[in-house]
């Protein structure tokens, strides 16, 4: 690693291209009383290709990938090893002038679903700590009819959004944007386009049958919106139980605090039974999956929470305490936390409510809670992400890893940021085979004529929850008539939405990496 960059920054740009005719050739008297005879004297342009990212790239995937050793392109043999080597690794850099196209083409593995890029940290960064571009609708895309139509259904509003101040709420249906009726060729550029803002066509659902109502519905795109994870908490009592519940969209770092408050109050009032509703939630922080899942159950730091696996070159630099990561006892002190107790409920059952929209770090928690406690899955299957992530920049003097503490750091001249898998995750009894998703003890999908309010104990999937705790399955029906048929939606149209983000660095790495492991 002390190698890193020398030869790019050295060489700096990389031309490509040829001159014909290089040759001067002196005029003759013929020539002169004849210019049209002239050989003419052409140069073609040169083109010249910036590998510094693409160098940072291989680098950081060469030591990190999970799936280095199946990724040919990212043979050890390739970096070069001698001054002879050089002109060769060079020319593979810049076979992609494009970083995003060398990233996807040259490096990825086959079967990997979830490692992407950004051309500047800062956005990549901002969407993992929840702030991003958005007007604030959160909605699902599902198939509808016999063909390849396509509807729109809103999941919820962001607080604070430009959606929060229009006509539209959980449940309201759109079948067109500008105009144009959705379907599976238009979709994407309709609604995740280049425009920052777009009129939804609304319909009303009579006697389950989509009717247009000529509503429409303009939302704009803003920066630097901050979505509040916590969306719902409420306590609902049932006879002499105490059932609280709390939907969590996302395991952003820094909402540790947030959450310890909850489960204080859920102490506080004697809940009994915990509803954990991560049915919209693609994941986040490893860190704070710890500690969610330590105030369901417990906090005691003997207890293995998961175990990473990472790639042969890596295992090989770890101690074996570098694999482990445990239940917590207090918030602790990363993302601005101060330490706190956690007011763990100390449960021996948890009912979490997950689907298709639920991934990675919701993951994590059922099943890192499963050797522990009753985990009682209601929905449908989820996304199947058993890996995690971290965010690497070009700061080679810190392994590459980003840390916000050293911005200035990084290369001024490479402000792109990869996130690529370099973990498999599995829970203190060595599972991790749920690539395919999980497969729900109740099956219950979410029907788009009736989504209900979230939070109320008549909204379906909950009531389902309570029907289950309350042993009373059966005094109600839960009849679905239009039954989400996923295609995507407004988080999983981001590829880097489903994420487990390995916030602990072994230190005994990170000395590896300083030492230098590329001579």
């Amino acid at each position: 690693m002390k190698k890193y960059l020398l030869l790019i920054l050295a060489l700096g740009l990389v031309q490509i291209g040829c001159k014909k005719n290089d040759d001067v050739v002196a005029p003759n008297e013929e020539a002169m009383e004849n210019p049209k005879e002239e050989e003419e004297q052409i140069e073609e342009p040169q083109e010249e290709v910036n590998v510094v990212v693409q160098d940072f790239m291989w680098q950081t995937m060469n030591l990190y990938y999970l799936w280095q050793a199946e990724v040919p392109n990212l043979a050890d043999s390739i970096f070069p090893t001698s001054d002879a080597d050089e002109a060769a690794y060079v020319e593979f850099l810049s076979s992609e002038p494009d970083p995003g196209d060398f990233f996807t083409n040259k490096l990825l593995f086959s079967e990997d679903r979830f490692s992407g890029y950004s051309e500047n940290y800062k956005d990549l960064t901002n969407f993992l700590a929840g702030v991003s571009k958005s007007n604030g609708l959160e909605f699902g895309l599902s198939l509808y009819g016999s063909g390849d139509d396509v509807l729109g259904f809103v999941y919820y509003i962001v607080e604070g959004s430009d959606a929060s101040t229009k006509d539209i709420k959980r449940g309201d249906i759109f079948v067109g944007v500008n105009g144009v009726s959705l379907n599976l060729d238009n979709y994407q550029e309709l609604l995740f386009g280049d425009s920052d803002t777009y009129t939804l066509n609304m319909v009303d659902i009579v006697d389950n049958t989509l009717v247009p109502n000529g509503k429409e519905i303009t939302l704009t795109k803003e920066e630097g919106l901050v979505e509040n994870p916590i969306l719902v908490t409420n306590i609902i009592e049932e006879g002499a139980q105490k059932i609280g519940y709390l939907m969590y969209n996302q395991f952003v770092g820094g909402s540790g605090e947030q959450l310890n408050e909850v489960f204080a109050d859920f102490k506080a009032q004697g809940v009994t039974d915990l509803v954990l509703d991560l049915r919209y939630n693609l994941g986040g922080s490893g860190y704070t999956a710890a500690l969610l899942a330590s105030l369901v159950y417990d906090t005691d730091e003997s207890n293995v929470f998961y175990k990473d696996k990472y790639n042969a070159k890596i295992e090989a630099q770890l101690e074996p305490a570098d694999f482990l990561n445990y239940f917590r006892s207090t918030t602790g002190t990363a993302f601005g936390n101060s330490d706190m107790p956690l007011n763990n409920l100390n449960l021996n059952k948890v009912y979490v409510l997950a689907t298709d929209n639920t991934a990675s770090a919701s993951e994590l928690v059922m099943v890192g809670l499963e050797p522990y406690i009753d985990v009682v899955h209601i929905g449908t299957t989820t996304v199947g992400k058993n890996q995690g992530s971290n965010t690497f920049v070009d700061d080679p003097e810190n392994g590459n890893f980003y840390s916000p503490d050293r911005e200035s750091e990084i290369n001024p001249d490479n402000q792109w940021a990869i996130q690529p898998i370099i973990v498999t995750a599995e829970n203190a009894d060595g599972f991790s085979d749920y690539s395919n998703g999980l497969v729900p003890d109740i099956e219950f999908q979410e029907d788009i004529t009736n989504l209900g309010v979230l939070g109320d104990p008549n909204e379906p999937m909950l009531a389902r929850a309570l029907a289950e705790i309350n042993g009373s399955s059966t005094k109600r029906g839960f009849e679905v008539y239009m039954p989400v048929n996923l295609v995507s939606g407004s988080k999983l149209s981001n590829p880097l939405a489903s994420k487990l983000i390995i916030d602990k660095t072994p230190e005994t790495l990170k000395e590896s990496i300083k030492a230098g492991i590329k001579e």
